[in-house]
């Protein structure tokens, strides 16, 4: 047998192989829209965690991990050179501390002002009452000189006494008038234009009050050095949390999978410098319509481990179209039409022994049941 013949028989039986696995695939529905129908499978993987200083900026001074490193919530990172911050922090607190000293000055002499006013209007009630006193001592006076006056004149006429005594009583006379107008205005002084009945129990005196204005004005003055003592607090409080965030923490458990910076470096705000794999997992099946409308986000999946074959729960977290590739092309002499898939993604529930990187299936009774 030439060589030609052999050729020829062993192109025949590789057609006739193609032929029957043709065959075989059409009747036993193992084609590729059968497999990929079937087969819902996804690679396990951990979310990752882009870690960032928020806002702030500075050196690197202290890098607390390496890669790794297995870090809790709340475990410290990274840390940056706070000492800027720390000055800041010091000189608002000296700030704050000034106006609470101003504070309290403004707000005692408010009060000895208030308290003066009171002293001042006890005092000035008591010279009214007194100089109201001389009033009515002139005005006895003057009626006693006005009843001498009288009598002296009387006696003049009917000649019992000189007139020298008569210009003596007229002197007098003159003398206690004076002597009541000058007590009057003294009264009219103290009075400062208040309305005066004779009694001080409801007098108003216009210099008091001013006086007591004065102290109340002082208020605004309080409250406006309140008001800064507020903005600086404010400021220190804005200061802290600058402080708060110099020091990087884990925001969740997880492992440390790459340290982006290193100590001394100038770190720039929201700069990626930690790359953190948390304990949230998830894998991605593609499933057909028929079985999509089986399935809601947040149903509960089973699903199974292709080493090991350990069952792993976990909840449909997202449930949509899939992009065009992982459509089912037409692929089969039948010209069946493509088949739209849908994307399933399932968060896994932590247990012992699963870890990302696995394939995790799940068989088609999961969708048939529900």
């Amino acid at each position: 047998m030439n060589s030609n013949e052999k050729a020829k028989r062993v192109g025949i039986v590789f057609i006739a192989l193609l032929i029957i696995g043709g065959l075989a695939l059409m009747y036993t529905g193992n084609d590729a829209i059968v497999q990929g129908a079937s087969k819902k499978e996804g690679i396990l993987t951990a979310e990752q965690v882009k870690m960032s200083f928020d806002s702030v900026s500075g050196r690197l001074i202290k890098e607390a991990v390496k890669e790794g490193d297995m870090v809790k919530q709340g475990d410290i990172i990274m840390e940056l050179d706070s000492t800027d911050t720390d000055l800041a922090i010091e000189k608002v607190k000296a700030q704050i501390a000034q106006m609470e000293a101003q504070i309290n000055s403004t707000s005692g002499t408010m009060g000895i002002n208030f308290n003066k006013a009171s002293t001042n209007e006890n005092q000035s009630f008591r010279q009214i009452d007194q100089q109201q006193a001389a009033i009515s001592s002139a005005k006895a006076t003057l009626k006693n000189a006005e009843i001498n006056y009288n009598r002296t004149a009387a006696l003049v006429e009917a000649g019992a006494v000189a007139k020298a005594q008569l210009d003596d009583a007229e002197m007098n006379l003159q003398v206690s008038r004076e002597a009541v107008h000058q007590q009057e205005e003294a009264l009219q002084r103290l009075l400062g234009g208040a309305a005066y009945n004779g009694s001080t129990d409801s007098l108003n005196l216009p210099t008091i009050a001013n006086e007591r204005d004065a102290a109340s004005n002082m208020a605004n003055d309080v409250e406006a050095l309140r008001q800064q003592k507020a903005q600086l607090e404010v400021q220190l409080k804005e200061l802290m949390v600058k402080k708060e965030r110099l020091t990087l923490r884990a925001p969740e458990d997880g492992k440390i999978l790459k340290v982006l910076a290193k100590e001394g470096e100038m770190i720039s705000p929201s700069t990626p410098v930690v790359l953190l794999e948390s304990n949230r997992s998830y894998y991605d099946i593609y499933v057909s319509e028929e079985q999509a409308v089986h399935l809601a986000e947040g149903d509960e999946l089973t699903g199974q481990t292709v080493a090991g074959d350990k069952k792993v729960t976990g909840t449909v977290r997202l449930l949509t179209k899939a992009p065009g590739f992982a459509d089912l092309k037409q692929s089969r002499e039948k010209g069946q039409a493509d088949l739209t898939a849908f994307q399933v993604r399932i968060y896994i529930d932590p247990q012992d022994g699963i870890i990302p990187g696995m394939t995790i299936g799940v068989k088609d009774s999961e969708f048939t049941k529900r």
